[in-house]
Formats: structure tokens, sequence, C-alpha cells
């Protein structure tokens, strides 16, 4: 009797073990991750380069007084310039973004000023720009902004001697001057991962703006610095097209969600 229970006993061990050895192994599944894009919320920086243009109406009057003695002329200018700035955005939602930013820009746009009553001309350069402002952009890709911005500008302008048409024999002279207004523009701006370039929070963005200056009578003076009587006017536009890279210090590309 002893015997037949020790017996049955091992061959329920046996069918045991051998059950167990055909069950498949316990799996554990995990919930699925999902990707999040980063938020444009953060500070930033940026500098690059650009063209621009600008047109002035010149008209030659008389100083004291500004009696007209001539048409109104428009002139012009252009040239290059590099520019530096930065700004902080916020991310109201998931598809727009709101910002504030400050940029100046540094090069030569040369064209230039006449005296049509006198008969004279000469060169005159934008130097230096500096604008604050904000923006609206709208997100048409996670990691691409669409973007328009307003705000407050200042121009720096150089002075310039005035010499005849026919002769070009000295005239006169202009002083340098400062000129502030309002600008306007828009652009886009986009990860450079979005061209398959691999670069945690660097960016490119390409912008469009049109300045509009206060008018100045640009008093001319002789040589030796005495006022000749006449003057002319300008009244300066700006528009600029840059390409800059940027760098968002909170982006460091999509992150993955954890449950």
């Amino acid at each position: 009797m002893k015997k037949l229970v020790l017996a049955l006993a091992a061959v329920a061990a046996f069918s045991g073990s051998a059950l167990a050895a055909d069950l498949p192994a316990c799996t554990y599944s995990k919930a699925p991750v999902m990707p999040v894009a980063p938020s444009w919320t953060g500070f930033y920086l940026f500098g690059g380069g650009g063209y621009g243009i600008w047109d002035a109406d010149n008209q030659a009057l008389t100083v004291p007084g500004g009696v007209g003695l001539s048409t109104v002329q428009r002139m012009g200018g252009d040239g290059y310039f590099g520019t530096v700035g930065g700004g902080y955005d916020w991310q109201v939602s998931p598809s727009w973004v709101l910002g504030i930013f400050g940029d100046a820009q540094f090069g030569s746009l040369r064209g230039s000023v006449q005296d049509a009553f006198n008969n004279v001309s000469g060169n005159i350069k934008d130097r230096t720009n500096w604008a604050g402002g904000a923006r609206l952009g709208y997100l048409v890709a996670p990691s691409v902004l669409s973007y328009v911005n307003v705000g407050y500008s200042g121009g720096e302008f150089s002075g310039s001697t005035l010499t005849s048409n026919l002769t070009s024999v000295p005239f006169a002279t202009t002083q340098s001057f400062n000129r502030n207004g309002w600008f306007v523009g828009g652009g886009v701006e986009n990860s450079l991962n979005f061209f398959g370039i691999a670069a945690p929070g660097w960016f490119m963005k390409t912008e469009y703006r049109v300045a509009e200056y206060d008018k100045k009578t640009l008093t001319e003076t002789t040589l030796g610095g005495l006022p000749t009587g006449f003057g002319v006017t300008f009244n300066p536009i700006v528009q600029t097209v840059s390409t800059s890279l940027v760098y968002r210090f909170n982006w460091g590309g999509p992150v993955v969600a954890k449950y």
C-alpha cells in the first residue's frame, strides 16, 4: 500500500512539472508611448544677415521758413547688413505662440540725397537700426512657426557732402541724424531638424520687415560750418529681408510621455 501511494505521488509530481513546462511564459504588456512635441515657451537668441532697400522723398526748401523750392523727388539706396537679437515666446495653445523681442542691424544701405534747387547731390547711408516689438505666430507644424510682428524702431543715418551735379565741386554738408518710427513684418521660423539636420535647439528664421521713420529736414552748411539758408527733406522707408540662425534654450527635441 505504501508503495502504491509513493508511486501515485511520483506520477502526480512528474505530470505537474511536465504541464508547467508546456505552459507559455508569463508576459507583461506596456502602455504605448506617445511622443510629445517640445514647447515653444522660452528664451532664444539669433544672429544672421540680409539685404535692405530704402526710399525717401526729397524736397529742397529754405531754412528757416521751410518754403519749398523744388518738387518732391523720390531717392533711394540699398545694401547688406548683419543682425543680432533675442526674445521670449509663450506657447499659449497647441497652435498659437505669442512673443516679445528686440534686435539690431549693422550695415551700409547706401543711397542718394539731392537738393534739386541748387542742383547738388550726395551719398547718404542707413548705418544702424534697432527694433523692439511683439509677434504672433501660428504653428503650421510642431516645429514650424509662421508669424507676423509689429513694433517700434529707430535708424541712424550718415551725414552727406553735397557736390555740384555739373562741376563736382563741394557745395555743402549735412549732419548725421537719428529717426524713429514703426515697423511691421512677418516670417517663418523652423527647426533645422525639418531639413533632416540633427541639431536640437537650433532653428532658422527668414523675415521680411518694413519700417517708416519720421521726416527730417537736413540743414545744409558750408564746409566751414556756416548755414547756407537751404535744406532738404528726408523721410525714409526701409525694407529688409533677413535670414538668421536661432538657438532656443528650452528646446531639447521630442520627449516621450511615460505611463
